[in-house]
């Protein structure tokens, strides 16, 4: 994850008694990181009550909604690296779905003790998304991502080790918000890709929320390598 380019128009949080606050004024104190150690930091902290928050408070949708597509393309017995895995909800939804060649990484150790304690997954390890992966060339048949490419989240740059990793005719399935679609670098990025035969286009969902009440809307977007 990357954030240079956001530090003009984030608002800093003390760090002394900041979990005195709302859910939306937690929203903003992750989004406030000033770099990718303070934001692992937030992370790691909120990582305990991060499903609820998500799930109960705001009927957290994003992982049932990218599984629809994912299932339509990726095989039961494909290798799937679930890319800003957090918590680990994307890979509870597709272990029930009969996934069992599941990898996260995640930039929070904290968030990825809370997945693997989920016991889904077969791997977990700390990488950051723009930066490059500890993977070998077309490791995975498959990559997942839910909420992570978003306004100050991972950066477009991201997909190329993505890409790097994945194996020819696989799969990268993802969320993406409008915003950062038109503002941080996604449209050039998905057409320089597309331009130079890197992947190919298949299909995107509409334009919704994935928690309620969020106010930003995401898609589901399929491409294939």
């Amino acid at each position: 994850m990357h954030f240079e380019q956001f530090k003009c128009c984030i608002i800093a949080y003390p760090i002394k008694h900041r979990w005195n606050m709302g859910n939306e004024d937690k929203v903003k104190w992750i989004y406030s990181s000033k770099d990718n150690q303070e934001l692992t930091e937030r992370y790691d902290e909120w990582a305990k009550d991060y499903d609820s928050y998500l799930e109960r408070e705001h009927s957290y949708k994003g992982p049932q909604l990218t599984a629809g597509f994912f299932t339509r393309y990726v095989p039961k017995t494909a290798r799937v690296l679930d890319a800003g895995a957090g918590t680990g909800l994307m890979g509870e939804v597709l272990a029930k779905l009969g996934y069992s060649e599941l990898v996260a990484i995640d930039l929070s150790d904290g968030m990825l003790e809370e997945a693997r304690n989920k016991k889904v997954y077969k791997e977990l390890r700390q990488m950051v998304l723009g930066e490059a992966l500890d993977f070998a060339d077309k490791s995975f048949d498959a990559v997942v991502s839910v909420g992570t490419f978003t306004m100050a989240h991972a950066p477009a740059s991201s997909f190329d080790e993505l890409i790097r990793i994945t194996k020819t005719g696989g799969y990268i399935i993802f969320t993406l918000s409008a915003e950062a679609y038109e503002k941080s670098g996604f449209k050039e990025k998905f057409a320089a890709l597309e331009s130079t035969n890197k992947w190919k286009f298949m299909e995107k969902s509409k334009s919704q929320e994935l928690s309620h009440g969020s106010g930003v809307e995401h898609q589901v977007w399929v491409f294939q390598l």
